[in-house]
């Protein structure tokens, strides 16, 4: 299985929820509010430490835990939908998982 972990911009949010809802099967996902700055080499620095430590825009966290065969699909969906081209697009990123659980199920239960 695969956790497929995004940052994006939070207007594309309603247009990535509608893309995946056309997903058969769509395993689910957890959306966090995040603040965050990127490495953009043509903006300017922020003068002072304080002002670098606040320079945050506001982002969505996007978590999907998928199975291996479903994640190349939802990583490019994820990043046609949110892609504009501009500075601080986001970031997507994929991590192997060892063990995956539904708290649903009894302990012991079929994932």
């Amino acid at each position: 299985m695969k956790e497929i972990k995004a940052v994006i911009q939070p207007m594309k949010l309603e247009a990535l929820r509608q893309a995946f809802r056309r997903i058969p099967d769509f395993p689910g996902m957890t959306v966090s509010r995040a603040q965050g700055s990127g490495y953009h080499p043509d903006k300017p620095r922020p003068a002072g430490i304080r002002a670098e430590l606040t320079d945050y825009s506001e982002k969505i966290r996007i978590e999907i835990v998928a199975r291996d065969e479903e994640a190349p699909a939802l990583l490019d969906i994820i990043h046609k939908t949110c892609h504009t081209g501009r500075p601080g697009d986001g970031v997507i990123w994929v991590n192997e998982v060892a063990e995956f659980r539904r708290m649903r199920l009894p302990p012991g239960g079929a994932a």
